[in-house]
């Protein structure tokens, strides 16, 4: 029998065989009150681009950052919340089992059907980063390889981790120059970066702050048999068509509120069974799989269980599609930046070594000040949280041709 919050609790004295009807998750009664767009058409990039409620009248190079999930997934969260707004306990119970095996049997396929058990679900990139450094088993003296390109999430988890029990933790750089990178550079750089004492390598698949994609194929042939390869891919899942086994890593964490535009509050984590075996979970699950690191307790249902059609919403477009669509803007937009003269590329052209972030310094302006500039003329960039700081674009699917065109015509303006 799956293990679930009920069972854990002893039960209860509702009998939901006769809710099925009217509980079901996809015929619930109740409707999102917001207005449906135009029929998605998963072929035709503008009716993909109509179903996110992104504001029509600025161009969106940050909506990476923090997802507005599409049509479908807004739906499945309204519908999911209103049905638990109208009876929280019913609602739970006729559905926690069904939406459970649904997310993980999605993620599973979009993963490059891998085994739904190796799969467990978290709130963000930052917590699956928290649990598996956490939880690996190491010993005093192990030593955990990272480098000095990785964002704080995993440079603050593993400094915690050497905090508590002495593990070791050492940063190494990959690259002199990001628009410059080359695969030899970073592989070399890494493999000799390892100790006999190294037992995992800590890793991001494309780095927030330069736009640099880490060659992880090359990465974990390299380091085959020496050591774990964790892999912060958040950047990288819904962005790129690759898989695990396309990548060669031992885990793999995102959020899925990035370039998934899944619903927000919402990651994953997946391991090979051999990487799970090496991992001690910290807190409680309730979930039937095992091995399982999902965390138990209270979530934003609503928003976990949308999961579903995020991945459908993906799977229908495809990934590989989705992937060169992405190659193709960004492309466009990094040639055409690295000929204006007042800017410097950081990102690298080749798309090899690159995926949907392109970074660059513009003239005398600080990022931030391009940011505020920019936004004047209706394009919506970021600014990298990292020191230097640079001006920071992200093309995705819910961008178009013409977003593209005005936002080169703006930086060449400034």
């Amino acid at each position: 029998m799956p293990l679930t919050r009920r069972g854990l609790l002893g039960g209860t004295a509702f009998s939901f065989a006769a809710l099925s009807s009217c509980d079901s998750s996809r015929d619930a009664s109740e409707k999102p009150a917001s207005e449906k767009p135009a029929s998605f058409d998963p072929k035709d990039w503008a009716s993909i681009r109509a179903q996110f409620a992104l504001d029509p009248g600025v161009s969106h190079f940050a909506a990476f950052v923090f997802a507005s999930p599409p049509a479908p997934v807004r739906e499945a969260i309204a519908r999911h919340r209103d049905g638990f707004d109208r009876n929280t306990v019913r609602y739970l119970h006729a559905n926690e089992i069904e939406l459970n095996r649904a997310i993980h049997a999605r993620a599973s396929a979009y993963l490059g059907g891998v085994p739904t058990d190796e799969v467990c679900f978290t709130d963000s990139t930052t917590m699956g980063l928290g649990m598996i450094y956490g939880g690996l088993r190491l010993s005093p003296g192990d030593e955990v390889l990272t480098t000095e390109h990785d964002f704080y999430a995993t440079h603050e988890a593993l400094r915690l981790r050497e905090l508590r029990d002495g593990v070791k933790v050492r940063r190494v750089r990959l690259y002199a120059d990001p628009s410059t990178a080359s695969v030899d550079e970073m592989v070399g750089n890494l493999s000799k970066a390892i100790t006999p004492a190294t037992k995992v390598v800590a890793l991001t698949w494309v780095h927030s702050g330069t736009g640099v994609k880490l060659p992880v194929r090359q990465i974990s042939q390299a380091i085959a048999g020496r050591a774990l390869l964790v892999l912060d891919s958040v950047h990288g899942f819904g962005a790129e068509n690759a898989g695990p086994a396309d990548l060669g890593c031992d885990f793999l964490i995102s959020g899925c509120h990035k370039w998934l535009f899944g619903p927000r509050g919402t990651g994953l984590i997946w391991g090979k069974r051999s990487a799970w075996e090496r991992f001690v979970p910290f807190i409680p699950t309730f979930q039937e799989y095992r091995p399982s690191a999902t965390p138990g307790g209270y979530h934003a249902f609503e928003h976990q269980w949308a999961l579903r059609e995020a991945f459908e919403f993906h799977q229908a477009i495809g990934r590989e599609r989705i992937a060169a669509r992405i190659h193709e803007l960004n492309g466009k937009l990094k040639q055409s930046l690295a000929s204006i003269k007042s800017v410097k590329l950081m990102t690298p052209i080749s798309p090899d070594l690159s995926a949907g972030i392109v970074c660059c310094q513009v003239g005398r302006y600080t990022s931030a000040e391009a940011v505020d500039l920019l936004a004047q003329k209706g394009i919506y960039a970021s600014a990298t949280p990292y020191d230097p700081s640079y001006l920071r674009f992200g093309a995705s699917m819910a961008t178009e041709e013409s977003d593209v065109d005005k936002a080169i015509a703006a930086v060449a303006g400034l």
